[in-house]
């Protein structure tokens, strides 16, 4: 069985959960299918662990078109060599519309991963203005037309069933993102966090992840000005989507630095060795996310051992077991799509109290760190996700 996945994301250039996820499963994937892996971008080692890699660069006549233009002209390179596949996987709207055109050329069945919806990211207008309209008909077409779709979390798939009331609820399958805990590990040497300016003597609240607004890192910043003064703030931080919200972000850090010490930024995605330390250090690993279909970061910090503080949205319940890996902080949204927070400072009030709550006593952080690790091990694991993938496959698939 030849199965070729379609993702912007892919080794050496992930930014986000989705290229962790599309890497980890094209790993374990390869020794089970002939694996072809279309990946956006220059090019880059031809054989990923026994997958075949092909890079495609945005064609050079749209250098200067709008993104989401570039995008296509990219998917309309990649159709003509999903050739000879007995089906397309496509992750995110990147690679959506090739993989349904591929479908449709080719005649095979098309399965999409969902790892988050357009309708619910609407701050995306900011970025890409008109090509936000564009990505979101490129999803609703890709969505309405796949033969399986792939959620990462129930809440994600009840999000789909709401957003694109014309796919049919059969067609919806639940496989969670995982973990390769071989490779997410405590480490509980300093040095790297200490070259950082850590102090791994101080208790510490964690950040990782992109600055964008599903990510919520105006509020943890907000919440963080109630911490003890003692605590450190740790933010791994990517850079913003917009101006407007690193302008926003920026301020918020100063004053924090202003008012207290401890506040770490850190602005580069770590090597892995050292984020995995930086986690292993963290008294609480926070997630004030008010979009997050399932949240892979959670799943490394708890692989890491930390207690994590997440707030309760999408997917991350069916992660964070309340009370016994970290705690959840409840989160009323409005309805417009955006995710706000009804009442944003009860929000950032009840995170800040979480937060407390948990880097007061680090002797139950930790036991909670120790009860995530477990977790991670026996609920995430890659080998089990692939097989639950292959079975997706499987379903939509011609009968010989």
């Amino acid at each position: 069985m030849r199965i070729d996945i379609v993702s912007k994301e892919f080794p050496p250039d992930i930014y986000g959960g989705a290229g962790v996820h599309v890497a980890e499963l094209s790993r374990v994937l390869a020794s089970h299918v002939d694996l072809r892996v279309h990946a956006f971008g220059a090019p880059r080692e031809s054989d990923y662990h026994g997958a075949t890699v092909s890079s495609y660069a945005t064609p050079a006549e749209l250098k200067d078109a709008n993104a989401a233009v570039q995008t296509l002209g990219v998917d309309l390179s990649i159709v003509p060599d999903v050739a000879g596949a007995d089906l397309v996987h496509s992750h995110t709207w990147y690679a959506n519309m090739a993989g349904h055109l591929a479908s449709l050329l080719h005649g095979i069945p098309h399965v999409l991963s969902a790892h988050s919806l357009e309708p619910l990211r609407p701050w995306k207008a900011e970025q890409l203005g008109g090509g936000y309209r564009l990505s979101s008909w490129v999803e609703q077409t890709s969505y309405e037309a796949a033969a399986a779709i792939i959620a990462v979390s129930e809440g994600m798939r009840q999000d789909i069933l709401r957003c694109y009331p014309k796919v049919d609820p059969a067609k919806v399958r639940v496989v969670h993102n995982g973990i390769d805990v071989s490779l997410w590990n405590r480490d509980e040497d300093d040095d790297a966090v200490r070259a950082l300016g850590i102090d791994p003597e101080r208790p510490s609240v964690v950040f990782v992840g992109r600055n964008t607004r599903q990510k919520g890192v105006p509020y943890l910043l907000r919440a963080a000005q109630q911490l003890a003064p003692e605590v450190q703030l740790v933010l791994c931080l990517g850079a913003a989507d917009t101006p407007e919200l690193a302008a926003e972000t920026a301020e918020l850090i100063a004053a924090l630095q202003a008012q207290r010490d401890g506040v770490v930024l850190i602005e580069r995605m770590l090597p892995r060795r050292e984020l995995i330390q930086v986690l292993s250090h963290a008294t609480a690993f926070a997630c004030p996310s008010i979009y997050e279909p399932l949240g892979i970061v959670n799943l490394e910090a708890m692989a890491c051992g930390a207690a994590v503080v997440a707030s309760a949205t999408g997917g991350i319940p069916e992660v964070v077991a309340h009370g016994e890996t970290g705690l959840l902080v409840q989160l009323e949204q409005v309805t417009d799509g955006t995710g706000t927070p009804l009442d944003p400072q009860k929000f950032v009030n009840d995170f800040a109290a979480a937060l407390n709550e948990v880097v007061s006593d680090p002797a139950r952080a930790r036991v909670m760190g120790e009860a995530g690790r477990r977790r991670a091990e026996k609920h995430f694991s890659w080998d089990s996700i692939a097989q639950t993938t292959l079975e997706v496959y499987r379903s939509v698939l011609p009968q010989s």
